[in-house]
Parts: C-alpha cells; structure tokens; sequence
C-alpha cells in the first residue's frame, strides 16, 4: 500500500489555479501569495544553469573503453557536486516521450468536473489536485497535480486511473516501463562511480517503488509573489522529469545558496538524486533542493518519475561508504516509515531528512 496519513486532515478551500487563471484575476488569492523572504527573484540569468552536467548514456553502454570511464567521471562529478544532470542518448524512443506529454496535457485540458472524478483526498499523494498540503493557512503552489502509483501493483489506485483521455493508461503503461528500465541502468553506472559492482542497487531495492506526478503550471498574473513548487528535496533514489515542449523555463536548483534555472536541452531528461541515495551513500552523493516558479504568459508541464526502494527494506549507509574520515551519517530505518514520514509532511526543503540523520551527541 502506498503510505497515508494516521491523523485526520484539514485543508481548507483549494482554489483550483488552471480556473483562476480562466478567471483573468488581476490579483492572487492570498493563499498563493508567498512570504517575502520566499518569493522568486525572476530577474535570475538563464545561462548560469549552462554548467549542468550533461551525460550522453551512449557512450556509457556503447563507447570504448576511454569513453566510458571519462563519461562515469563526469557522471561521479554531477552527483557529487550537482546532485542533478541531464541525460542525452537515453535509449528511449522519443515517440514514447511525446505520446506521454500529449496525454498528460490533454488530461489537465479536461473540464474541471471530468479531472474531479479523480480526486486526491487531503493528506495522500495519489489522484488529481495539490499534494503536501497539510493544514487550512498553509501556502499553496500554483500548480495542479495529477500523480498515480505505478509499480509495484499493489501502490495502485486503480480508480484514479482515467478513462479519458481513452489511450491513458495504455500510454503510462509503456512509458513507465521504459523509465523504469532508465533508472535501472542509470543506477547501475551510479553504483560503477562509487566503486561499487553495478547490480548492487538493484539487487538492494528488490521490487522498487515507481510513481509518477505530472504538474501542470498555467500562467500566473504575479509570478513574483507565487511558487509553481515549494523547495524541497525528493524522497526517492532517483527522480527523472519530463520537460514538456514549449513549456516556460521553470524549475531552479539551489546551487551554492542560489537559485539556478534549468534550461531543458531537447529530447533530454533531468535527473535528480533523492534523499535515499543521499543516505546510501553516506552523503557523498547529495539530494538537491529544487523549486518551480511560473511565467506570466506561458505555461508549463512536467512528467516527474520517481523510483526508490521497496517499502519493505531497512536502509541505512553502504558499509564500503563508511570509514573513519566518513563517519556514519545516517541511521538505518525502515524505508516504508521514511516514506510515509515524508508523504504526510509538508515540503520545506530537505527538512523530512532529518529523520535519517544521526543527532550530534552534545553530552560531555
């Protein structure tokens, strides 16, 4: 079962923000208005994010043997000190891309009753509407979600899968497979850069976990005073995302106390290192606080896959990864527990990582 709050939830009014923006309000309802301290400087220079590492899967699984180890030290390089990258040549057929935004786009184009048949109840993380949101003033994001458990089979809701669009489910289906294959083989590398044998995640995870969120963010009169997606760090191993085409440029990475925009290459997919693999790895691989802001005039859509370990597993630091210049971080814990501590928590940044983290003892 995917995890679900074990108190009772209170959301409050959630204005749906794709009606608002049909609306052509002038102003934001104050529940999107976001604190001072918290609002997006939109005046942020787009070639700055051009030091993103790209890694070209190609010469990983098919280059020669110089090749492969210069592409697995970049590879080391962009979890060490970036935590995101994107990834060209991935192997999967851009028809399979294309097909997966064009259902997820027409689904969020549905009239609202149609998308209401699918409700995500307060305080869960599966069906159409805001996730995270866990009390009546809490700030909301301008952005509507529509996210599904997908593998294994008994995280699905089969009600929450739609009828329409007709070829959904069919579509997520192929899709998710073929992600599902990526982060496999993406993990296997990962695993070769820290000098570990390439089958230890998989062998680790047993039958991972696999859900999908798909946002859609319209335009917003004030993008200055909103957020398309509070800062937060994911909870998976790793996340991959989706840029739809000819979205607005919307996700940032806090790099070095700053927010970084990243500008999408064509046909590639952004990949993020979650705070599982932080633990794993006794935090020489970082998960990395990320956000969306929204545009003015155009809108955004993201396909975001999340993998991580089965509910079942403990987890804790690999031992090759701990020594006396590495002290253990973390603790080991349950990952279901660490799922559900992070389902049911609102998103702050990397604070639901607290949960692993080994306290300093500050008896003398």
């Amino acid at each position: 079962m995917a995890p679900v709050p074990s108190f009772p939830v209170k959301v409050g009014h959630i204005d749906d923000v794709q009606e608002l923006n049909k609306a052509k309000l002038i102003t934001v309802p104050e529940r999107f208005v976001r604190d001072m301290a918290d609002r997006p400087k939109l005046t942020a220079n787009i070639s700055s994010s051009s030091d993103i590492p790209i890694i070209d899967l190609s010469k990983l699984m098919e280059g020669d043997k110089d090749e492969r180890f210069s592409e697995v030290m970049q590879l080391k390089t962009a979890c060490e000190e970036w935590g995101f990258f994107q990834v060209l040549n991935h192997g999967i057929d851009l028809n399979v891309l294309e097909n997966m935004e064009k259902v997820a786009k027409d689904f969020f184009m549905l009239p609202l009753h149609e998308k209401q048949k699918y409700p995500m109840a307060p305080g869960t993380v599966q069906g159409y509407g805001q996730a995270f949101v866990f009390s009546e003033n809490q700030k909301l994001d301008w952005c509507n979600m529509f996210a599904l458990g997908v593998e294994p089979p008994c995280i699905r809701n089969p009600k929450l899968w739609p009828s329409n669009p007709a070829n959904f489910r069919e579509i997520l289906e192929i899709y998710s497979r073929e992600i599902r294959e990526l982060c496999k083989i993406l993990l296997k590398y990962i695993a070769v850069s820290l000098g570990l044998k390439g089958e230890v995640f998989e062998e680790m995870f047993r039958v991972a976990v696999q859900a999908v969120r798909m946002n859609y963010y319209p335009p917003c009169s004030r993008p200055d005073l909103v957020l398309g997606l509070s800062p937060h760090s994911d909870g998976s191993a790793l996340t991959v995302l989706q840029h739809g085409k000819d979205s607005s440029v919307g996700l940032q990475i806090l790099k070095d106390q700053t927010w970084l925009p990243v500008q999408p290459i064509p046909n590639a997919l952004v990949i993020n290192i979650g705070d599982t693999l932080e633990v794993l790895t006794n935090g020489k691989y970082k998960s990395v606080e990320h956000r969306a802001v929204t545009h003015k005039e155009k809108d955004r859509l993201s396909i975001v896959t999340f993998y991580a370990p089965s509910y079942e597993i403990e987890l804790g630091p690999m031992p090759e990864l701990v020594d006396e210049k590495n002290p253990c971080r973390y603790r080991r814990y349950n990952h279901g527990e660490y799922s559900k501590h992070y389902v049911t928590n609102k998103l702050q940044g990397k604070r639901t990582l607290e949960f692993a983290k080994i306290q300093p003892n500050n008896s003398n």
